[in-house]
């Protein structure tokens, strides 16, 4: 059995070794990306284990399957970048890792937000240039607030573990209910009842046709005035100018963004200087104090990144073995 593997950071290499030499299994690592220009170096393997933003084409699915691959595994959740038609028509058989580590998302939302309750970043600015002054940063405290929790799964209900840690209200909306925190009463009925009542609004849900940009102009003015918002989850989940809009006029007191709905090209980079980033809106956010951008960093933790390798070599093992894995992903 040989599987190539794109897209391996540096980081990412010694859990690649360290499960080649347990399983016996040859792993051919390629720091590229999976595309149309590399797409040949799979050549003579059975399996691919993939990870990018960038879209699985048509044309290098189907070039995989020329080759004889058809099992095809990614190291993270999101499969909204795939080609649904080239994976049907070629018969790939696809699987994903749904939770690497939902503490590792879950704790960096919590995190941000409890910067921006207590203007940390305000501070660190006031002590670099010599002013120990308190006010006028006076803070919040999140035991008196009430968080809104937007998809219940197994971060959100992480989160939802460290906030009532931390002694908040919190509430919670999901399609799909989780049996246990329906039975504490924790979900409302509706998104509207959910922005009527949050101070706070975290976003764990996937991104999706039905939720494109639901956090848009519209949803933002049903929410309470002064909401913080949190997104550790997908960028296309928020509406970029009508975030700007909201911080503009106050409606919202801040918000932690750790995804960003044009980060493909962008996050992940380094341009050299913050002039050189080329995206307006997004140096507009980094330069505001009550908004906190991170580059999609929730889940680079050792744990994380262990997981997110190995768990998706042996699925990727699993559906050149026998055919299926318990984390196939269907189109």
């Amino acid at each position: 059995m040989k599987i190539v593997a794109y897209g391996i950071r540096d980081d990412e290499r010694p859990y690649v070794a360290q499960w080649s030499e347990s399983q016996n299994v040859e792993v051919k690592i390629v720091s590229a990306l999976l595309d149309e220009d590399t797409v040949e170096q799979a050549k003579g393997y059975d399996g691919a284990v993939v990870y990018q933003q960038k879209p699985y084409t048509a044309a290098v699915l189907d070039k995989l399957a020329s080759y004889g691959i058809t099992a095809l595994s990614l190291r993270n959740v999101g499969v909204d970048n795939i080609d649904a038609d080239a994976i049907k028509r070629n018969g790939f058989k696809v699987t994903n890792v749904p939770a690497y580590s939902p503490a590792a998302i879950a704790e960096l939302s919590v995190t941000q937000l409890m910067r921006l309750l207590r203007y940390t970043n305000i501070f660190d600015k006031k002590q670099a240039a010599g002013n120990l002054k308190w006010a006028p940063d006076i803070a919040l405290e999140l035991n008196q607030m009430t968080v809104g929790v937007v998809a219940t799964g197994r971060i959100g209900r992480a989160a939802i573990q460290i906030y009532k840690g931390f002694g908040a209200k919190v509430i919670a909306y999901d399609v799909f209910r989780n049996p246990t925190l329906e039975a504490e009463g924790m979900y409302v009925d509706t998104l509207d009842e959910l922005y009527a009542q949050a101070d706070v609004i975290t976003l764990h849900a996937p991104a999706t046709k039905d939720n494109d940009r639901m956090i848009n102009d519209e949803s933002i003015a049903k929410m309470k005035d002064g909401v913080f918002l949190v997104n550790a989850a997908r960028g296309a989940l928020i509406d970029t100018d009508a975030l700007i809009k909201g911080l503009d006029s106050g409606k919202i007191a801040g918000a932690a963004i750790d995804t960003y709905e044009d980060e493909v090209g962008v996050f992940n980079t380094d341009f050299g200087s913050f002039d050189a980033i080329p995206d307006a809106r997004l140096k507009d956010l980094m330069l505001r104090d009550n908004v906190l951008v991170t580059p999609h960093i929730a889940f680079y933790t050792t744990t994380a990144v262990k997981n997110m390798v190995q768990f998706a070599l042996t699925s990727n093992k699993n559906l050149i073995e026998t055919g299926s894995d318990d984390s196939e992903v269907a189109f």
